[in-house]
């Protein structure tokens, strides 16, 4: 009965504190709103991190499943040169066939050519095409990229240089919307190809554009037709059937390639190879650059928003030692002064915490929309927020309301 006695009372305690605190805040409404401006600033900055880093690693987990674990990319060209001189096409089609028959592992090696800025044109409707791709068969396979409806190309097609085309979703919906296109004849430029394929919508950026706003062809069609030279192409990616030695895999690749390109010990790659490792490790440091950059911003910003909370409330019980003096000789004991200066910290953080996450995530879809950041929302925003806007309200306003606890009650009474 006791110890119930005591709850009931800590409990009756803890509400009559918690009202007196909410008037106060009331009662100081200007000073009330700086501190919450102060703390949202602060908690809008945490939630566009936290956001920031989900989306990040959502990102990257979308680019690892399209690139594929499995496989290698190879673009022609010395990243590490760009002295006069300078060779973009140094893959072959020779390579793409040894490659093909040599390397160990290896069962899909896909060559790629590509132009830019092309008319597409159905009926009495077009739209302009960023990227043209000229590839073999495999191509859908090779980047793990379905087809929703349709075929990808045959060895004949190739072979022959068949005018047909895979379109992507982005010119397939400009030009057919809902409806299916397969069958359709449209013309590339001024080359008439009919739609073999749709590839399915996969939301991915690419250098130039969306990767969804672009249309292939057979190689041996874009280089005929287009006038582009026939021994070299810009790229390829190879799969591999066991993906657990990648690294071998690359190091084979490379060798090879060396090999065929009559490269000398000391002289660099003519090519670069791209492999899931390499593009996760460029992912983990921009992340590891977003988390600090924003870190320290959220920080500043946090901890600036806590000494205005400490310095606002430090003023506070100066002007209210008189209302501190009458508690007192009414008999409040310093365990509610202090309890009832910690309750104003924590509801004006809190409060500043939920204008902070609406501003935090609106400045977030702003970012988003601009291209600049990728950003996911959770949950993990709403308790992550909460719990640092509660500590700063704790940390930063016990002293003030230690410091009001231990006035003296005559001294306060004298408003001294």
């Amino acid at each position: 009965m006791t110890a119930w006695y005591v709850v009931i009372n800590y409990l009756r305690l803890t509400l009559r504190v918690t009202l007196m605190a909410f008037f106060a805040l009331r009662a100081y409404r200007l000073r009330s709103a700086f501190v919450i401006a102060a703390i949202a600033l602060g908690i809008a900055s945490l939630t566009i991190i936290i956001a920031s880093i989900d989306g990040a690693e959502r990102k990257a987990d979308e680019i690892m499943d399209m690139f594929g674990s499995d496989a290698a990319f190879v673009i022609g060209g010395d990243p590490n040169s760009r002295a006069v001189g300078w060779r973009g096409l140094t893959l072959t089609y020779n390579d793409v066939q040894r490659i093909r028959d040599e390397l160990p592992g290896a069962y899909l090696s896909v060559p790629m050519r590509a132009k830019s800025n092309i008319t597409l044109r159905y009926g009495d409707q077009s739209v302009e095409v960023p990227t043209l791709v000229g590839s073999t068969e495999g191509y859908a396979d090779v980047w793990n990229w379905p087809l929703a409806e349709g075929r990808d190309f045959s060895a004949e097609d190739v072979d022959s240089g068949a005018k047909v085309v895979l379109l992507a979703n982005g010119p397939k919906e400009a030009l057919f919307g809902q409806r299916s296109a397969l069958g359709a004849t449209v013309y590339v430029n001024d080359l008439p190809a009919r739609v073999i394929g749709e590839l399915r919508y996969r939301g991915m950026a690419s250098m130039g554009g969306s990767i969804d706003d672009r249309l292939i062809i057979p190689i041996t069609t874009l280089t005929q037709r287009f006038n582009m030279d026939r021994k070299y192409v810009r790229a390829l990616r190879v799969k591999f059937s066991d993906p657990e030695n990648m690294a071998f895999h690359r190091e084979n690749l490379r060798s090879l390639l060396r090999h065929l390109h009559n490269l000398q010990e000391g002289e660099n790659d003519d090519f670069s190879v791209l492999t899931a490792d390499e593009i996760l490790k460029f992912i983990s440091m921009f992340k590891g650059g977003l988390v600090a950059f924003l870190g320290v911003t959220a920080a500043v910003a946090i901890l600036v928003g806590g000494f205005v909370l400490a310095n606002l409330f430090y003023l506070s019980v100066t002007e209210r030692r008189v209302e501190i003096g009458l508690k007192k000789a009414l008999g409040a004991k310093n365990q509610a002064i202090l309890l009832q200066f910690l309750v104003e910290a924590v509801v004006l953080t809190m409060i500043g915490a939920f204008f902070g996450m609406l501003l935090g995530m609106g400045m977030g879809q702003l970012l988003a929309r601009l291209g600049i950041l990728e950003i996911l929302f959770s949950w993990k925003i709403f308790f992550i927020s909460l719990t640092a806007s509660g500590a700063i309200g704790i940390i930063f306003g016990l002293k003030p309301a230690r410091e009001a606890a231990g006035l003296p009650p005559v001294e306060a009474l004298k408003g001294v």
